[in-house]
């Protein structure tokens, strides 16, 4: 006890003393930061914009979104990922002539793809949708007139804008339009996503994409194939856009591509299945 005493005495050791009790604060401190930070990571990721962040080259991509948290409102993200496997999806905002060469290639490689359109693509385009229609492919709902979907608090306003499109397909093609529906942009709310699934509707967001919008300011093609066969995974719901020079240029070879290192397509129908 005395031993104690006198060694507490001594100023190295009192130094050494503070030095590990500010050591253990800091680190507690930290600690809690970074829960802290990870916490509000998965809470703008929650309530916000879709966002991925690929770790490893070859696998799926992190999203910060817990998978139970999107499946309790039939949402989607990722496939299945036990076998290679691609889910291809685009998104079509308008048509810039690059969507029948996408056809084209699709249909040569007997790869049906869920093309998620506007209201105005069906009113413009007509003949396209029911082309994709008779070759075997999915529309689904980008909804009406494209706006964040996160900020639209109304049950009404959110059911509007996807009833419209459910109109007008369902009057250029004769049934009713399947229920998969894609938020313009990635914004979602949880809100959002409980409204979808109440309208019947399963949501689908993707696990890998590539700045293709972006009509005067095309990837080239080796930007492309970086992006798209570097990233590629198992499960993987890819989304390009209609609207691509660069993608219309580059599907036959990217198919080709995908299909040589081993990938094979589903639909999205087959997803749900798989994933129940």
């Amino acid at each position: 006890m005395n031993h104690t005493l006198n060694a507490i005495k001594k100023p190295s050791s009192i130094l050494i003393l503070c030095s590990a009790f500010l050591f253990g604060a800091i680190v507690g401190k930290t600690e809690q930061f970074l829960t802290l930070r990870q916490t509000l990571s998965m809470a703008n990721a929650a309530e916000g914009d879709w966002g991925l962040s690929f770790q490893t080259e070859g696998e799926p991509p992190v999203t910060g979104v817990p998978e139970d948290e999107l499946q309790k409102y039939d949402a989607h993200y990722l496939g299945n990922t036990e076998d290679k496997t691609i889910y291809l999806t685009f998104d079509c905002g308008y048509e810039s002539g690059d969507t029948p060469a996408i056809l084209d290639a699709l249909k040569k490689h007997n790869v049906s793809a869920t093309f998620f359109v506007v209201g105005n693509f069906i009113e413009d385009n007509p003949d396209l949708v029911k082309r994709m229609v008779k070759e075997g492919h999915t529309i689904g709902n980008h909804t009406y007139t494209h706006p964040d979907m996160s900020q639209i608090a109304s049950v009404e306003a959110f059911e509007k804008e996807l009833s419209q499109v459910e109109s007008l397909y369902q009057n250029l093609i004769g049934e009713e339009m399947p229920k998969y529906y894609r938020p313009p942009q990635g914004k979602y709310s949880s809100s959002n996503l409980k409204m979808a699934q109440e309208l019947g509707y399963h949501t689908f967001f993707w696990s890998l994409a590539y700045v293709d919008w972006q009509r005067d300011n095309q990837p080239s093609h080796e930007e492309a194939f970086e992006k798209l066969l570097k990233r590629i995974h198992s499960g993987a719901i890819v989304l390009l856009h209609n609207t691509s020079r660069t993608n219309g240029e580059i599907m036959d070879e990217l198919l080709t591509k995908w299909e040589e290192m081993g990938y094979q397509f589903h639909t999205l129908d087959e997803l749900i299945l798989e994933q129940t």
